[in-house]
């Protein structure tokens, strides 16, 4: 029985030391690998996102600094206190975008929020890898220039021990900070006409007519960026979301409005360039067109039941006269017209660098026999012809039309962010755009007869000087172009959105500004006043 239990005993101990042999030798190197790699933990250092300054070098936004320990923030000097200790590896630092104009500049700017699980998983747009604690561009220039903003996070590698805690570091590749980026815009004007809307709903685009650098977009109503980030505030964004003022609506790219009669400058150009008309056509104001039983009226007869006798070009466009432009959308006919306003651009989006931009509706025969299955008719080509019917376009395709006047017949694509080139950092395309595309020429020649653009320039300064509509402007200096709009929409009785576009000064134009008010009233009473406040800002300030 002994010599039994001693034999057990010795296949015991056999197959303990062979199993002993195979873990420590066999599979030794295996395992303690594999216990290394449990103690290494790899730590996501954040990036810095680039700053974004506007024309004249002054920060729009800033990166804040904040702590956290052990997933808990910490202040400031709870930080600088376990750095004293030495202490600060069991610190996180990250960083919190702090929007320093506020609603001013929401719809300009946009906002950081948190990247999606897609985002993370799925590498688009050669913006590098994303973590789930990473903050991604939502909505203007941040979503707009991501990849040339957002940087490149580092690692770090440390060893911890059974309790988690880290003993040291073993390796660090550090955090690359994005690219800063300069805009276009003058903050002091972007203020300026945020304030003038006054909580109204609109826009207001104010650009160079010259090259379509953008200066200021402002839409209203707005919303404050900074409760996405360093005031987080959940219950203000559930508010904002189902706020009926629709603050997240860009009204100045993501929106159509019919233009009322600011569109009368496109139909100048094409009664002029298709030869239906020049400088010597006169066409008599009767107060009151009738075809059949429908009436179309001018709005002084309107208003004031009085006509104003015959009146060529120069007088219909300073005295917005709807006979005189009925007549001619007459002569010319619908295709005629659509071709016009497509030409102008008003049928496509304008390719300025920001998200979210729809195009404008331009009507047509065809369209209309096509989506509401009815045919064109008479009445439709006068309204038309005064920018009312189903024609609808953006504030930002009026002030490219008027620019296009300004600048002797170029169409120029309007543009937020500088062009910059600096080796390896040259600017690159934008985010939703492919890295490959080609640029796009920055203005395109519409040619347009010089003497055409004379005579509705011409028509444009009579608009702003005494006896024209835009009274406000009438002792301006220096010498502006513009044209009033007062746009009818929806079914009930006065309701109008108001509309004033202009240029300055009128032998060099350097300023184009169009103000669009929502349900605003009327271009000459409501609107004008404040684009004669932007202009006012300017010039004040380039003499300084």
């Amino acid at each position: 029985m002994i010599k039994f239990f001693r034999i057990v005993l010795i296949i015991l101990f056999l197959f303990l030391f062979s199993r002993l042999f195979y873990l420590t030798v066999v599979r030794g190197e295996s395992f303690r690998e594999r216990a290394d790699e449990n103690r290494i933990v790899t730590e996501v250092i954040p990036a810095s996102r680039g700053i974004i300054y506007d024309c004249f070098g002054r920060g729009l936004v800033n990166n804040v600094p904040y702590y956290q320990l052990e997933g808990k923030e910490i202040s400031r000097d709870e930080f600088l206190k376990l750095v004293a200790l030495g202490k600060s590896d069991a610190v996180k630092s990250v960083y919190r975008r702090e929007y320093l104009f506020g609603e001013s500049t929401a719809h300009l700017l946009g906002y950081l929020g948190s990247v999606t699980q897609e985002e993370v998983e799925v590498a688009t747009n050669d913006c590098g890898q994303y973590y789930l604690s990473d903050l991604v561009g939502r909505g203007g220039i941040e979503e707009e220039y991501e990849c040339w903003l957002k940087g490149k996070n580092g690692q770090r590698l440390v060893e911890t021990d059974i309790k988690g805690e880290i003993t040291r570091e073993v390796g660090r590749v550090a955090a690359e900070p994005g690219n800063d980026l300069v805009l276009n815009i003058d903050i002091r004007l972007q203020e300026k006409a945020y304030k003038l809307l006054s909580s109204r709903k609109g826009a207001i685009v104010v650009t160079n007519p010259k090259n379509g650098k953008v200066l200021a977009l402002v839409s209203s109503s707005s919303f404050d960026p900074n409760i996405f980030t360093i005031r987080r505030d959940e219950q203000a964004i559930k508010m904002l979301l189902q706020s009926e003022k629709e603050p997240f609506l860009n009204r100045a790219i993501s929106s159509r409005f019919p233009p009322g009669s600011v569109f009368k400058i496109v139909t100048a150009i094409a009664g002029l360039e298709e030869g239906k008309i020049d400088s010597q056509t006169k066409i008599e104001d009767t107060g009151v067109l009738r075809v059949g039983s429908f009436e179309y009226t001018n709005w002084y007869f309107t208003q004031y039941g009085k006509t104003e006798g015959e009146l060529n070009l120069v007088g219909a466009i300073k005295r917005s006269n709807d006979i005189f432009f009925y007549k001619v959308g007459e002569f010319l006919g619908v295709d005629k017209l659509s071709f016009w306003a497509k030409k102008f651009g008003l049928d496509k989006t304008t390719g300025i660098d920001l998200p979210a931009e729809v195009a404008g509706l331009v009507p047509s025969g065809e369209w209309k026999q096509t989506v509401k299955g009815q045919p064109w008719f008479l009445g439709n080509t006068y309204h038309l012809a005064i920018g009312q019917g189903d024609l609808t376009v953006t504030p930002l395709e009026i002030n490219i039309m008027t620019n296009i006047i300004a600048n002797d017949g170029k169409l120029c694509q309007p543009r937020i962010a500088q062009d910059t080139s600096d080796g390896d950092k040259a600017l690159k395309t934008p985010r939703r755009w492919p890295k490959d595309s080609p640029k796009v020429e920055s203005c395109q020649d519409l040619q347009l007869k010089p003497e055409n653009l004379r005579l509705v320039k011409e028509g444009m300064k009579e608009t702003c000087s005494a006896g024209g509509t835009a009274f406000p402007f009438f002792n301006f200096q220096p010498q502006t172009a513009c044209k009033t709009g007062t746009a009818e929409f929806g079914d009930a009785n006065n309701k109008t959105h108001a509309w004033f576009t202009a240029f300055a000064p009128i032998d060099d134009p350097r300023l184009s500004v169009t103000v669009f008010l929502e349900g605003g009233g009327e271009g000459s009473a409501d609107a004008a006043p404040i684009a004669k406040e932007i202009m006012a800002e300017y010039f004040e300030e380039i003499k300084n």
